[in-house]
């Protein structure tokens, strides 16, 4: 993990693990050479939690969002404020995304 869970990702977490959404999510996973806060790799889809720190590291954020999209990531950013003191709407925001989400096929094999 590259850092210790925010109150915001902690209070998140307890919302998406255990498929609570539907879907299997994992915390602080590597994509590439950057993490994603949360992923669910069946659906391909990332959420990032943004911060008072987002401001100061948007051209990284930029960077990742392009690669992560670049290998077919779905990418939905959340500002910290948002889920301390709205969860309730952000796990409903997350809900429906999911709903719309799908996975980029994988290419058929040999090329074809």
């Amino acid at each position: 993990m590259r850092h210790s869970a925010t109150t915001p990702e902690q209070l998140l977490w307890q919302c998406l693990k255990g498929r609570k959404l539907g879907h299997k999510f994992s915390r602080q996973m590597p994509i590439g050479p950057y993490f994603a806060d949360f992923l669910c790799r069946e659906l391909k889809f990332v959420i990032e939690l943004d911060g008072t720190s987002h401001d100061q590291s948007v051209n990284h954020d930029i960077r990742r969002d392009a690669y992560c999209h670049s290998l077919g990531f779905q990418i939905l950013r959340i500002s910290n404020r948002d889920v301390m003191t709205n969860l309730e709407g952000v796990v409903s925001h997350i809900k429906t995304t999911l709903a719309q989400a799908h996975p980029h096929p994988l290419p058929p094999a040999g090329g074809e």
